[in-house]
């Protein structure tokens, strides 16, 4: 008589286990690993100028607090 009487039975849900396991592995590392790295913008950082012209922009500078950081920018020689 053989060990597993149902013919092996037993060891079918481990397979489907691990077909389930490296699926969801693939997704896991498709989702946040290959679809990420491909969405990034090369890294460039703001120059002073650019932080001052989009916080303008956002309104949370006025215009006059603007030139007046601005000219501090400018006096400094930081301008790039």
């Amino acid at each position: 008589m053989h060990m597993f009487s149902g013919g092996g039975h037993h060891m079918g849900g481990m397979h489907y286990f691990w077909w389930i396991f490296w699926i969801f592995l693939v997704g896991v590392l498709a989702f946040y690993g290959w679809g990420r790295s491909k969405n990034r913008q090369p890294s460039s950082r703001e120059t002073p100028h650019a932080v001052l012209q989009r916080r303008l922009a956002d309104g949370e500078l006025t215009p006059e607090e603007y030139e007046k950081r601005k000219a501090l920018l400018d006096r400094d020689g930081t301008r790039s």
